[in-house]
């Protein structure tokens, strides 16, 4: 297939327009290929700015007015400013007047408060008054009457851009001429920062450093956030398959993803709502484990909240609370994204005030090095004691963002400066820093999953913190920290910082269980279907419970994890088997009170033998009704379902959502139960969801 027919198939697929061979042939050329990679960023990016594009119009005189500036602007010479990495290059053509309007608007702060306006009358093909209109023209052209090239091509532009059929032939067309004809201009110098208000969340893509010129750079012209897709985990018959079996998972990011979604009034994208982890980003209330063992297993159950004909089984663990002459000696290595894609004060500067609130956590028992990572990778830092805080803040302080981004090539290093340090018997770790967003070398998910299971086999743990919009790879960063025994954490704000790497510092860093699976078997004279809730991407093959090799989750000191199974009692009338009759076998069901039995496997820390634990859970352990921690979590899971627009969510309504949280908030020391219901309360009013469902969200 030549490169023409791969550009046809991509721009197809940006549409959601192949399935089945053709489907997996473009994605396989995206992730494998850092050429297509960035053409299907681009095409997406087109179609994200013609998708913002108003259609409200500015009064002529304004409307002209700005036209004229802005063709000053975009005919100059080419230009090229005198610090580096400081020039931006855009394809300017008839087609692409729109982008370049997108771009060029930002360097005229005084006409902030018209952009949408005008972007707006600019797609929505209307003319100033006593313009001919362009259908009108046409005729007038067949008529064989003199109508200037000039003007057929910018009414064919406007034309264009009001029928969403042909942005895609437009996008193709821009991104072909734009290969052919660039043109340099200089960003004009203010005192500010000019962004665009048409779309907040392309604004916020804009990064911009200044340099001693009061120049900005754009260094992200279009959001490439990445999601990994998810496929709800459906209702499954026990008759037919009696097994569940997955690994557990103590990562939080989504819902500090979905809190930034919320607070900048964008509905989530429905692949960026991991239900287990917005369940999991609460601690509740379950008992310390007794003896030696690293945590405690509890189960119980109730009537099912937003389906009452269902039930809902409970699944706790509890993580061992380490004291103080427990806690082992520590081997630090941050791992810094510094790259322009961190050029934004919610990235580098973020990142560097997170860092010095958990190196203030410190003290003589740990060491920490710094290696960064942008077109090179390098150690800022060689190991240093943690209580030599001064000396370890000033390595921090002199970051500074450019450059493209080698993450490939700082974890390598990373490791490598972690094995170099090693401490036998102590928590190895490497922390890292980044929006995810690596360009050069390993960059594809599978190259990043391959590089991460090599490391692990050190015996260095990984934790992961997440930064920053418009660019953000969260597929990236979970498939990273699924593969590299770490966990994962989207910060947000100092807050979310805060949280994570002061509050919950144990958990974060010290890991006391790893490998840790659950299967669960139901009694299909109890149980007629069960659905887990969440951790879809963290289904194991039933086989893979067994067997030690396979890698799972890991849970850190203090930390609770939750699980929430959806069940159908046997005596309903719903129906789920759809499959036929088996012909050579049959099956007999033993009579048991019990609903299901539960089975973990773990392994310390520094063990690669699993230890079982069994539990079970029979019919007198399930509640009439809900109350405290399974009531909240209740909640939580609820809310995710009506985010992603679950088919499962039944009876689930937002005000029902808020009604338990509130009933249900307890104590509540830190206010994130009190945040959770104000999100809950965020998102009822940006969701304007059709009745059938098609998604029509504000801000979105």
């Amino acid at each position: 297939m030549n490169e023409e027919q791969i550009k046809q198939l991509i721009a197809a697929y940006v549409d959601g327009e192949l399935t089945g061979d053709e489907k997996d042939l473009v994605e396989n050329s995206i992730a494998d290929s850092k050429k297509w990679q960035t053409y299907y960023q681009e095409l997406t990016g087109l179609n994200k700015i013609l998708d913002d594009c108003p259609q409200e119009s500015l009064s002529p005189d304004k409307e002209m007015d700005i036209r004229s500036r802005l063709t000053q602007e975009t005919n100059r010479e080419d230009k090229t400013m005198n610090t580096k990495s400081n020039t931006m290059k855009i394809g300017i053509t008839g087609g692409a007047f729109v982008i370049i309007t997108a771009f060029c608007l930002m360097i005229l702060p005084e006409y902030q408060k018209e952009i949408p306006q005008l972007t707006k009358s600019i797609a929505g093909g209307k003319t100033d008054e006593g313009r001919i209109d362009y259908k009108e023209k046409a005729v007038l052209k067949d008529k064989g009457e003199s109508v200037s090239e000039s003007d057929m091509s910018q009414g064919a532009d406007l034309e264009l851009m009001s029928q969403p059929e042909l942005r895609r032939e437009f996008a193709k067309e821009a991104k072909l001429m734009s290969q052919k004809r660039t043109r340099s201009f200089e960003v004009a110098s203010t005192s500010h920062l000019a962004v665009a208000p048409a779309s907040e969340m392309y604004a916020e893509d804009f990064a911009y450093r200044v340099d001693a010129q009061l120049h900005y750079e754009p260094t992200r012209d279009f959001n490439t956030e990445a999601y990994n897709r998810i496929y709800e985990n459906e209702f499954k018959s026990v008759v037919d398959e009696a097994l569940s079996t997955f690994s557990i998972d103590v990562d939080t990011a989504s819902y500090s993803n979905v809190r930034r979604f919320l607070t900048q009034g964008q509905f989530p994208i429905a692949d960026s709502v991991r239900i287990e982890e917005l369940i999991n980003y609460f601690s509740y209330q379950y008992p310390q484990p007794e003896g030696d063992k690293p945590f405690s297993v509890s189960i119980d159950g109730a009537v099912c909240p937003w389906n009452t004909d269902h039930q809902l089984v409970r699944i706790g663990l509890q993580g061992k609370t380490l004291l103080a002459e427990e806690i082992p000696l520590s081997n630090l290595v941050f791992l810094l994204d510094v790259s322009g894609s961190m050029n934004s004060p919610n990235k580098l500067p973020l990142l560097k005030s997170a860092l010095k609130m958990l190196v203030n956590q410190l003290s003589a028992n740990e060491k920490v090095a710094i290696v960064v990572y942008a077109g090179a990778a390098g150690v800022v830092l060689e190991s240093t004691p943690g209580d030599d805080k001064q000396k370890i803040i000033a390595a921090l302080d002199q970051l500074q963002a450019g450059g493209s981004t080698a993450g490939g090539e700082g974890i390598k290093l990373a490791y490598k400066i972690a094995k170099n340090n090693l401490i036998v018997g102590g928590n190895n770790r490497v922390i890292l820093a980044t929006d995810g967003d690596f360009n050069i070398g390993a960059s594809s998910d599978a190259e990043m999953e391959r590089l991460i299971e090599e490391k692990r086999k050190d015996g260095i743990f990984l934790t992961v913190l997440g930064f920053g919009m418009g660019n953000y790879k969260d597929s990236k960063m979970e498939i990273i920290a699924d593969k590299g025994n770490g966990n994962y954490f989207y910060i947000d704000t100092e807050r979310e910082a805060k949280k994570v790497l002061v509050e919950e510092l144990g958990s974060t860093l010290f890991t006391i269980a790893k490998d840790v699976k659950i299967q669960v078997e139901f009694n299909p004279a109890k149980v007629k279907a069960f659905r887990l809730l969440g951790y879809e991407n963290r289904i194991l093959a039933h086989q893979d419970f067994n067997d030690d090799t396979k890698d799972a989750g890991e849970i850190g000191a203090g930390h609770t994890v939750t699980v929430l199974y959806e069940i159908v009692p046997a005596d309903s009338q719903e129906q789920f088997q759809d499959v036929d009759d088996l012909k050579y076998q049959k099956q007999q069901i033993v009579e048991s009170d019990d609903i299901m039995t539960v089975k973990l496997r773990y392994k310390n820390p520094d063990e690669d033998t699993s230890q079982l634990i069994e539990q079970v859970i029979t019919e007198k352990d399930i509640a009439k009704e809900l109350s405290g921690d399974f009531q909240f979590a209740a909640s939580v899971a609820e809310f995710g379902m009506i985010l992603r627009g679950s088919e499962f969510k039944a009876d689930a309504t937002y005000t029902h959502v808020i009604q338990l949280a509130e009933q249900s908030k307890g104590e509540d020391k830190f206010g994130y139960r009190a945040e959770f219901i104000e999100l809950v309360k965020k998102a009822q009013g940006l969701d304007t969801r059709s009745a059938d469902g098609a998604i029509q969200f504000k801000g979105q």
